[in-house]
């Protein structure tokens, strides 16, 4: 693969991984921010326990999704665009923080693009 591919492809696989393993680890601890406030009212009233205890779980699931992508490019990078467009649908049907959408929705297409990245580096090792 082009070294420059292959440099993007590594700036996105990290950024990918580590991006997201940081914001699950800081669901434990609100260091970042207070990760509740992202909960509309109406979806936290249906939830059977508290918007933190919600949050930690979502935390475990960004974690995980980080080390796919770390492990599993492919897979992974597929897994945390799907989770940000559907975090991004969220906001927007409750529409708080559009602006976090929006973002949301960037980053989704950036992680599908390492997907597709590591697909040709894929198909062209199997050749």
């Amino acid at each position: 693969m082009n070294s420059n591919v292959q440099l993007v492809k590594n700036i996105l696989k990290y950024t990918f991984g580590l991006v997201p393993i940081v914001a699950g680890l800081d669901k434990f601890t609100n260091i970042l921010t207070d990760w509740s406030q992202y909960i509309s009212e109406g979806f936290a009233g249906m939830l059977p326990f508290e918007s933190t205890t919600f949050m930690m779980i979502v935390g475990v699931i960004e974690i995980i999704a980080g080390v796919l992508v770390l492990t599993k490019t492919k897979i992974g990078a597929h897994v945390v665009s799907a989770w940000l467009v559907a975090i991004a649908l969220t906001l927007i049907f409750s529409w708080t923080y559009v602006d976090v959408a929006v973002r949301d929705l960037v980053m989704a297409i950036g992680a599908f693009s390492l997907a597709k990245l590591t697909e040709v580096n894929y198909n062209k090792a199997n050749n």
